[in-house]
């Protein structure tokens, strides 16, 4: 059995949203977990960061501090921290400072950043001898940041992509609706053309005749078939863009209502109001407007 059009385009429809779904999910499972694998490795990074500055602040022993310093503080080239005595800023890393800003800018850059790792996460408290402590502030690292925002963005590309696809087959189906009904008004127009060009026979024939030539049946005749004709012009103009042409308003208008007068009940009366002059002309299309 086949299946109608439309209804293929609707589940065209369907398996594009669902898709879209799908991706969107997976995206979001897939980043989610890497987000909290990079997270937890980065944590455990800073609590060793931290014990290292611990150790080297404490100890006495001088032969592991070089090893230390480079396998494990300078090998932090990712997560930014500030080391601070609980008042003074001891140490700073990874902040993204510009090299060309002075002191003062960059003392301020340097708090602004401390207060923002004050609100991400509590700091991580180094219990040093003499009973004194040492505060390390840290935040996410830029990678970190980006991959949390990454889903978000991808979404939004997804859910515009979707909306997109879904845009492209309405108006695939509108338009093919219309083209329809541009085939079916063309088609109708085509139609018309036989009984019309019938009663032009018809009324040729009754002007010839001497016993019906001066009938008014004869003249009313010849203006149903004018709007036979405008109305089959009328269908077969649908779908292309009206020609505009300058003709007397007020006549025009006279004419259409001249017509309905002698075809509606004696009891509906028309007028013309208008503070125009009567010969004020304007581009219409008469058969459209008739």
């Amino acid at each position: 059995m086949l299946i109608p059009l439309y209804d293929q385009k609707s589940r065209v429809k369907l398996i594009v949203l669902v898709l879209a779904l799908l991706v969107g999910a997976a995206t979001m499972l897939y980043t989610n977990n890497l987000v909290q694998r990079l997270s937890e490795r980065e944590q455990n990074q800073i609590d060793l960061y931290a014990k290292t500055q611990r150790y080297m602040i404490s100890t006495e022993e001088s032969s592991s501090l070089p090893f230390l310093q480079d396998q494990i503080i300078d090998a932090n080239t990712t997560i930014p921290v500030i080391l601070t005595d609980g008042e003074n800023i001891i140490d700073t890393r990874n902040l993204g400072l510009a090299p060309h800003l002075s002191l003062v800018d960059s003392l301020r850059q340097v708090k602004k950043a401390l207060l923002e790792m004050q609100q991400r996460h509590p700091p991580i408290v180094i219990e040093l001898p003499g009973n004194t402590r040492n505060y390390l502030f840290y935040q996410d690292s830029v990678l970190l940041r980006q991959l949390r925002t990454y889903p978000r963005v991808q979404l939004a590309v997804i859910a515009s992509l979707a909306m997109l696809a879904y845009l492209s087959f309405s108006y695939s189906r509108r338009a093919e609706q219309n083209r329809v009904w541009v085939g079916l008004a063309k088609e109708t127009a085509h139609q018309l053309g036989t009984p019309l060009s019938s009663l032009v026979g018809w009324q040729s024939y009754l002007r010839e005749s001497e016993r019906f030539r001066d009938e008014p049946i004869v003249e009313e005749l010849g203006k149903d078939i004018k709007r036979l004709e405008i109305i089959t012009e009328r269908f077969s103009n649908i779908g292309s863009v009206p020609v505009l042409k300058a003709e007397n308003l007020y006549l025009t208008t006279r004419n259409a209502i001249a017509y309905l007068e002698a075809r509606v009940s004696r009891k509906v009366k028309f007028s013309i109001e208008t503070d125009l002059p009567l010969d004020t002309p304007a581009c219409i299309n008469v058969p459209l407007f008739d």
